[in-house]
């Protein structure tokens, strides 16, 4: 270890780098530093000067990172989250912590299992913080780069047919929290419905897909291929409402967790049917870094989120 090195580290100066890749921008930057933009630019100024690098490179709608910034982004929000941990307090008191918890979620946990801890969370800790973003292809990743605390997504439940859908990466930690099956959205309008709901009628319909991870497949989709049975997908979106709205105005036919269906339905006037295939049900899933599992802060809110989901 070259100790003349880490001596010339400003650790105020790392966190503002990593706040800028961030925002790609000296006002949010800024904002999100309590500091004004001179002494960002200032700080920018010195980190230029210390990496012999201009770091970013300024356009029509912010800063762009030069390569040398982008590859340093990973490995720097590893170093400041492992400085985090050290210097986090070996006792959690939630009435007085101003601690920002990250939290990566699916869009139908919003209805579902927020409700059931999210108030216990504020009313425990007053000064707490929720960051909730869209789950994603890299949420895995963001969580063992310490850059999320938090992930709660669908799961399939059996070993084999969550190998074909989604097995978290060694080094995630996770645990169920609802077990969930799968339903049926129509319009009351929609042709399907004026005779006899079965499997070959459900085929017949052209279909609404969530794009979840990246993909336009899902666990009913690979079921169905191992029989040729294949579903016509006319529309991939991104979320779930987009989709529940569609079915407003459209014959499409919309395959979705039976809650979330059940709770649109009454909001915009459609028809639940089930689904007339065999799948196995699915589980909300509580997942996170094996790092975190000794912070007591962490700790703290990963048992209450999976205390107050088991009463469901």
């Amino acid at each position: 270890m070259k100790v003349k090195n880490l001596l010339r580290c400003d650790l105020n100066l790392l966190v503002c780098l990593h706040v800028l890749l961030e925002e790609q921008s000296v006002t949010r930057a800024a904002s999100r530093l309590c500091l004004s933009q001179s002494a960002v630019s200032k700080n920018l100024a010195r980190l230029r000067e210390w990496f012999d690098d201009p770091l970013f490179v300024r356009h029509s709608h912010g800063l762009q990172p030069t390569p040398r910034a982008i590859a340093m982004q990973s490995a720097l929000a590893a170093i400041l989250g492992d400085i985090e941990k050290i210097s986090q307090p070996t006792h959690f008191d939630p009435a007085s912590s101003p601690r920002r918890f990250q939290l990566a979620l699916v869009e139908s946990i919003y209805p579902l299992l927020l409700p059931h801890f999210v108030g216990e969370i504020f009313s425990l800790g007053p000064h707490i913080t929720l960051d909730t973003h869209q789950w994603g292809r890299d949420s895995f990743d963001a969580m063992l780069r310490g850059e999320q605390d938090f992930g709660i997504t669908g799961k399939d439940i059996h070993p084999q047919d969550a190998a074909m859908t989604m097995m978290p990466p060694k080094g995630i930690a996770w645990q169920q929290l609802y077990q969930d099956h799968q339903a049926c959205l129509l319009r009351p309008e929609h042709p399907a419905l004026s005779g006899e709901w079965n499997l070959e009628v459900y085929l017949a319909q052209r279909h609404l897909q969530v794009r979840c991870d990246g993909k336009d497949r899902w666990l009913l989709d690979y079921k169905m291929a191992e029989e040729k049975r294949f579903r016509d997908i006319a529309v991939c979106v991104p979320d779930f409402n987009s989709a529940a709205s569609l079915v407003t105005h459209t014959d499409l036919v919309f395959t979705a967790p039976s809650h979330f269906v059940n709770l649109v339905a009454k909001q915009l006037g459609l028809v639940v049917m089930p689904l007339p295939y065999p799948l196995p049900p699915m589980a909300y899933t509580l997942f996170w870094s094996e790092a975190h599992a000794a912070d007591p802060g962490h700790r703290w809110m990963r048992e209450l989120i999976i205390d107050r989901c088991s009463k469901l």
